[in-house]
């Protein structure tokens, strides 16, 4: 019989895509680890030029059942049409960036964003004839400012990692259509259960599903979600020929962690207003940022934009950042002094200013002076997990002194 699926997103992530139920098959999503199905002359060809939008499985680095799974969910999620999985989040941005931008084109990226992401536009994309323009993307006048006849595409990422500062998606993308350009939104902070650009106008979202999504810290994975035809123009041009596939397994761990996506949510963003108070009292925080909380600049965007404001915060010392981050690092016992974000588990991270704007931003001395004023000399990037709040707080308290 076919399956008569509700639409609220606990649903959706639970049950998204399933297709047709019958007696004696699996509840649980099954793992498909084939590399290669069965295939007969009339369904495909052997050159992936050859292989049609509709064409069976038949070899996973084009589709895999279980990347189907996960695909069509996330595309629930998101309100898109489409959705194409990738081994990894930068996997996903390198891929649309090299799908939509070519010698000659003009592409503009928010000053302040995932480092991998900012150090691949600089480093990468004008080696092959793209000219790219960091902008404060969180200001719609900049944007429109940079704007050009070439632009091809607009890259934005809110809340932007680490700092988080938000960008107004409707606002840039009413800019960037106008000017015939494209908008993509790294939307892994907020998640689709905070935010769903692509209702706002956005062309193309993308997640590292490494983080959130999965939730558990176990697998890597990114994707791309958008509508139907661009989302087959990049499976076909860019996962096949780019190769940067995600492993069926790892597809199959997401899936189980987006399970819980809905009610995790909730408690990190109910454990982060708890931590953003107790630090925004602390006598040794400068500035504590986190969307959801009133003290955040940009807070009545946030509220706009975001139904959920995630897990994530930052905070800057009055003292010396880096003498506190190995002190952290030393003393903590319920956070773990570690990279990355979104797991069950809190985790907390210092990322000196100066690294950031030695290494991967590349801001004029204007931009730079308005970075310090949101991060001072560092931030302390906290993924706040799923711990119990009273434990966490007093893990601070201890370790902070």
């Amino acid at each position: 019989m076919e399956q008569d699926q509700g639409t609220g997103e606990a649903t959706l992530a639970l049950h998204a895509g399933e297709g047709r139920r019958e007696v004696g098959a699996p509840v649980a999503p099954p793992l498909t680890q084939s590399t290669s199905f069965f295939t007969h002359p009339d369904a495909s060809g052997f050159s992936a030029t050859d292989l049609k939008d509709s064409a069976p499985h038949f070899y996973t680095r084009w589709s895999n059942p279980t990347l189907d799974l996960l695909e069509s969910r996330l595309a629930a999620l998101d309100k898109g049409e489409a959705a194409v999985s990738f081994a990894s989040g930068m996997a996903a941005i390198s891929a649309l960036f090299q799908n939509r931008l070519g010698s000659g084109d003009h592409f503009i990226l928010s000053n302040v964003c995932y480092a991998g992401t900012a150090e691949f536009a600089h480093d990468v994309l004008p080696r092959q004839g793209v000219t790219v323009t960091p902008v404060d993307t969180s200001d719609p006048a900049a944007v429109a400012a940079a704007m050009r006849p070439n632009t091809r595409l607009v890259h934005i990422e809110t809340p932007a990692n680490p700092i988080l500062r938000l960008t107004d998606v409707a606002a840039i993308a009413r800019i960037t259509h106008q000017g015939g350009a494209e908008l993509s939104v790294d939307s892994t902070i907020a998640t689709p259960l905070g935010t769903k650009p692509l209702t706002l106008g956005a062309d193309y979202v993308i997640h590292s599903l490494t983080k959130y999504i999965c939730g558990h810290g176990d697998a890597l994975g990114g994707a791309v979600i958008g509508k139907t035809p661009r989302i087959n123009d990049l499976r076909k041009s860019a996962l096949v020929h780019l190769g940067g596939v995600l492993a069926p397994f790892n597809a199959w761990l997401i899936l189980r962690g987006m399970e819980t996506l809905v009610p995790r949510m909730a408690l990190h963003e109910a454990n982060a207003r708890r931590v953003e108070a107790f630090l925004a009292e602390h006598p040794k925080v400068r500035a504590v940022y986190w969307p959801g909380s009133p003290r955040h600049p940009q807070h009545e965007l946030a509220r706009r934009q975001m139904r959920n404001f995630s897990g994530l915060l930052s905070f800057s010392l009055k003292e010396d950042g880096s003498r506190m981050a190995r002190q952290l690092a030393e003393k903590v016992r319920v956070f773990s002094y570690a990279v990355s974000l979104g797991k069950t588990k809190s985790l907390l991270f210092y990322i000196p200013t100066d690294d950031l704007l030695r290494s991967s931003f590349r801001l004029n001395e204007q931009e730079a002076r308005a970075y310090r004023d949101w991060a001072g000399e560092g931030v302390f990037r906290v993924s706040v997990g799923l711990e119990d709040a009273d434990d966490l707080l007093a893990d601070l308290a201890q370790a902070l002194g």
